[in-house]
């Protein structure tokens, strides 16, 4: 499957066949291709938590407005961002380029993050979204079905997986196989609503 097919195929799944598992080789494989995702000065802000517990599943989804996903999907992850992955040990983002460029870049990401919270934070969670459109994408060419969640109490998820202080939970994605045939797709705004030519006032300098 080429990528504009599995975007154009790829649809949110609400319920999935509680008894398949994905083999192990697979959801390896999914998380690696996830892990390909671009991110800003190669940062990998993204933590992925795979949910296996079964026990621990059911309490997400107490506090997730009981979406049967959480615990029916093979596989469930709870993609995180660590905020502040751009201080921690940044050399190892780019050990493999010359020392010369590598502090060049290292003072790059020093003097972009320093300070500024809103920036460090804006990134982490924008890595977040790539990687998970990713994941759904890979998943959608490895013939599984997958469902991308929010609608949590994300301060509630995060007592429950430990979330360190300095992370926030972006997302949830439940990957398996589909037991329901997706919902009609949603209506599409108009290709000239939403891509617009320079700016969004014509006729301004």
């Amino acid at each position: 499957m080429d990528v504009a097919e599995a975007i154009e195929r790829r649809r949110a799944v609400k319920r999935f066949d509680p008894d398949f598992v994905i083999p192990p080789e697979d959801e390896r494989r999914l998380l690696e291709l996830a892990m390909l995702s671009p991110t800003a000065f190669n940062i990998q802000h993204w933590r992925f938590v795979v949910v296996r517990d079964r026990g621990l599943r059911e309490r997400i989804r107490a506090v997730t407005w009981g979406q049967p996903q959480i615990t029916e999907a093979s596989l469930l992850v709870v993609i995180c961002a660590d905020v502040q992955a751009w201080r921690r040990d940044p050399a190892r983002y780019w050990s493999h380029v010359p020392e010369a460029q590598r502090e060049g870049i290292l003072e790059a990401i020093r003097t972009y993050y320093e300070g500024d919270p809103r920036r460090q934070r804006d990134e982490a969670l924008r890595s977040c979204g790539i990687a998970a459109q990713s994941l759904m994408l890979a998943a959608t060419a490895m013939g599984y079905e997958s469902c991308p969640m929010d609608l949590s109490d994300f301060d509630a998820v995060a007592d429950l997986i430990g979330l360190p202080e300095d992370h926030l939970i972006a997302l949830f994605v439940a990957i398996g196989r589909g037991a329901e045939t997706p919902w009609p797709r949603g209506g599409r705004l108009p290709f000239d609503e939403v891509v617009l030519t320079d700016r969004f006032s014509p006729g301004r300098p």
